[in-house]
């Protein structure tokens, strides 16, 4: 096996920093950047480089030779509490859309040629998810465009800019579209959680026989895929002659009731849900893995119950550690 140079770009991030271990453990030298160390645990990468990059300058010097792959996973995002209220549109899009345009340009310059992007299921038309029972993602069905939240449509733009990149400057990038990742060492706290922490947190804090709140009825639906199945399809991906879009996600789809149900069972707890107004994005959503199947001859297996256990333990142990 050759080892490689990679760069990682958010790998102070939830994601990021599992891929990072994930690198280090096959042998590859790794520089990590982030505007941020990761939260919970110290990174392995060789090199962490703190540099925000939105900011052409500090991208540019990040870039300081060729790698042979990059992964970039840097963006300004949250769950449904931060990209779907409207108040976090400008940021959202600028931002990221400054970081994946300064990406390209400083790869590009210093003869990088091989990008993984991490896109996301919100680039799906929100007409396609009205049934919580029928959604429809497969991979091309994102056009007509009309993604539910500006941060789908900056990451629908960003998916064009790197393809874009591949016609025009002989670049071979890769494009997935993840579907709610979750797992240990992911915000469960703040505001920028994602359902699989929130409820956790929700239920591990609450005292059997209390309540926890919902958004909504509860009857929206979603799949959510453990983050190392995430790590496994993305280094799948980057490793294929496939360049996407391709979904990365789990076809086991649950309504946001069974989830919160499921994560009960495990805490062995006995609570009543309580349904309050919030933000929820689409009615239902799910990943279409056929096009995966076909091109990697691979998709994830890992069990809801299994990731959403480990989970769990793991958002219980850092409530108790407070």
């Amino acid at each position: 096996m050759t080892y490689k140079n990679i760069l990682v770009c958010g790998a102070g991030g939830f994601i990021g920093s599992h891929l990072v271990k994930r690198l280090k453990t096959e042998g590859h030298w790794v520089r990590g950047v982030d505007v941020k160390h990761p939260e919970f645990s110290k990174s392995p990468a060789d090199d962490f480089v703190i540099a925000d990059l939105s900011r052409q300058i500090e991208c540019a010097k990040v870039f300081d030779r060729s790698f042979d792959a990059v992964y970039q996973l840097a963006a300004d995002m949250g769950g449904a509490g931060y990209i779907f209220t409207g108040d976090n549109d400008a940021n959202v899009m600028q931002n990221s859309v400054a970081i994946n345009l300064n990406v390209l340009e400083a790869a590009q310059n210093c003869g990088t040629h091989r990008i993984f992007y991490s896109s996301s299921a919100c680039v799906y038309p929100e007409g396609n998810q009205l049934d919580e029972n029928n959604p429809v993602t497969s991979e091309a069905s994102v056009y007509p465009a009309n993604p539910d939240s500006e941060y789908g449509w900056e990451k629908l733009f960003s998916e064009r800019l790197y393809m874009a990149y591949n016609r025009n400057n002989g670049m071979k990038n890769h494009i997935a579209r993840y579907h709610n990742i979750f797992g240990p060492e992911g915000t469960w706290c703040g505001g920028r959680e994602k359902v699989p922490a929130a409820l956790c947190r929700k239920i591990a804090e609450a005292a059997n026989g209390g309540s926890i709140e919902i958004w909504g009825d509860g009857k929206q639906t979603r799949s959510f895929l453990y983050v190392d199945a995430c790590v496994e399809g993305s280094l799948r991906l980057m490793d294929s002659d496939f360049e996407g879009p391709v979904n990365i996600g789990s076809e086991e789809m649950v309504s946001i009731n069974q989830l919160a149900g499921l994560i009960m069972d495990i805490a062995g707890k006995n609570l009543t849900v309580v349904h309050i107004p919030g933000p929820l994005g689409v009615r239902g959503r799910n990943s279409d893995n056929r096009l995966i199947r076909e091109k990697l001859g691979w998709e994830p297996d890992y069990r809801l119950a299994d990731g959403i256990e480990k989970t769990y333990r793991w958002i219980f142990d850092q409530i108790n550690a407070r």
